[in-house]
């Protein structure tokens, strides 16, 4: 997944709730990507971000067969 011209991006929240998400997701067979601006920045020496802002990225191929399950875990978020 090093070509990321593909990804759409399909949620947003805390590292910890968008690691559950990518996990579920990879249990269908949905590969993600998380993207952390905020800790990238950090390392390259600036702030970038937020610090309780992290992205999650799926393939776009994935995408209809992700929303049902990204839709039922906002759900048990209540959101």
């Amino acid at each position: 997944m090093n070509d990321t011209s593909d990804m759409v991006h399909v949620f947003s929240n805390t590292e910890l709730t968008v690691t559950h998400l990518k996990n579920i997701l990879e249990d269908n067979g949905i590969t993600s990507l998380i993207r952390n601006d905020y800790e990238s920045g950090n390392a390259a020496g600036f702030v970038g971000g937020t610090s309780t802002s992290v992205d999650l990225y799926i393939q776009k191929v994935d995408e209809e067969k992700a929303l049902p399950i990204i839709e039922e875990f906002k759900t048990s978020l209540g959101k």
